[in-house]
């Protein structure tokens, strides 16, 4: 009689990679505060860029493993931030910078787009109120003024609102990244976090 064994194939799922994408955003936020403030010079924007192309792999890999696992909002939104917000913004500071006359008003349009979606995705991310909601609410605050910036609706002195906004959505993000790994490495909370939805 033959014995036919049950063989079991245990696949590893991959680990959660938010937290490197909250970094991403965390050095795009930080970076956008210094250039609106004016407190770094202009020349640095190609520079700028290149952190910006750095954070468009980052975010990109995190998006596939978001939307891989089902995270439906999160895999969407690091998928068009890599896209847009990192890679054509790392893209435009190089073209920027070369000196060319250009009608940058082009970016307030596609920052409208950008814009809407995040704001007609939020309720998404308030359904279960976290730190990830708080980073949306900042974006929330940011993105039209960079929006009406861009368009020349706004003057360039109404940068410091988007400004201290980003810096708090970086901010969140680092502390949000720091926790998710932190607390699942020692499986209990270290770093305390608002929601019930563990990531």
């Amino acid at each position: 009689m033959e014995h036919t064994q049950e063989v079991k194939i245990q696949t590893k799922e991959w680990s959660n990679p938010t937290p490197a994408g909250l970094v991403a955003l965390a050095v795009a936020c930080f970076a956008f505060f210094a250039l609106l403030n004016g407190f770094v010079e202009p020349s640095a924007m190609p520079l700028v860029g290149c952190w910006l192309l750095g954070g468009f792999v980052v975010q990109l890999v995190v998006a596939l493993l978001d939307l891989k696992s089902g995270n439906l909002p999160g895999g969407n939104t690091f998928l068009f931030f890599s896209a847009f917000f990192m890679l054509v913004g790392g893209l435009e500071m190089f073209v920027k910078h070369g000196g060319a006359p250009l009608d940058a008003r082009i970016d307030g349009w596609a920052w409208m787009a950008l814009t809407i979606a995040v704001y007609l995705w939020t309720p998404a991310f308030l359904k279960n109120f976290s730190l990830l909601s708080v980073i949306v609410l900042a974006l929330d605050v940011a993105l039209p003024f960079i929006t009406l910036i861009d368009l020349r609706v706004l003057s360039g002195r109404f940068a410091v609102i988007p400004a201290y906004a980003l810096l708090a959505a970086g901010a969140v993000a680092l502390y949000l990244a720091a926790s998710i790994v932190v607390n699942t490495t020692f499986d209990k909370t270290i770093y305390p976090v608002i929601g019930n939805k563990k990531k």
